[in-house]
């Protein structure tokens, strides 16, 4: 169990906290935006569809790990990682049942969130989500500790 301001990054005033969530809430908006902006590609029909689909399975894994990097900062990017790929196969595999499809037609918000219907290579896609964020979410840790240029490290 996390227990706040104990450095498990859930405390506002924890350093770790303070330099990585606005990150993390920065690149939750972006991947929103590139969600929309490949639905909007996908008016059109054709190939364009297929992309803005799958692209957005994944961006949609990419979100997660943004939240969950917003509520626990201080977790690998494995971890991240690994939690919202979890969550997306979750939420995928609960369409097999009648719910997500019920709840989704009385609500747009349910449909964003949930979906309606299990496809399988939905699970893949997700992967590939997971995969991307959590490399970008390593690449941005090891850039944080790297001193710049001139810097003399502290031993």
């Amino acid at each position: 169990m996390l227990i706040p301001g104990t450095g498990d990054g859930s405390h506002p005033r924890d350093p770790a906290a303070v330099r990585i969530r606005p990150a993390a809430a920065g690149a939750a908006v972006v991947t929103v935006g590139a969600g929309l902006g490949l639905r909007a590609v996908a008016a059109d029909g054709g190939v364009a569809d297929g992309v803005a689909k799958y692209g957005g399975d994944a961006l949609y894994t990419v979100l997660l790990l943004a939240l969950v990097v917003l509520a626990a900062p201080r977790w690998t990017p494995l971890r991240a990682a690994g939690t919202a790929l979890a969550a997306s196969w979750a939420v995928e595999l609960f369409q097999l049942s009648p719910v997500p499809a019920e709840l989704s037609r009385h609500s747009v918000a349910a449909r964003l969130v949930l979906g309606s219907t299990f496809n399988a290579p939905d699970l893949f896609w997700y992967a590939v989500g997971a995969a991307v964020g959590g490399l970008l979410h390593a690449a941005m840790g090891r850039r944080r500790r790297t001193p710049a240029a001139g810097d003399t490290p502290h031993t």
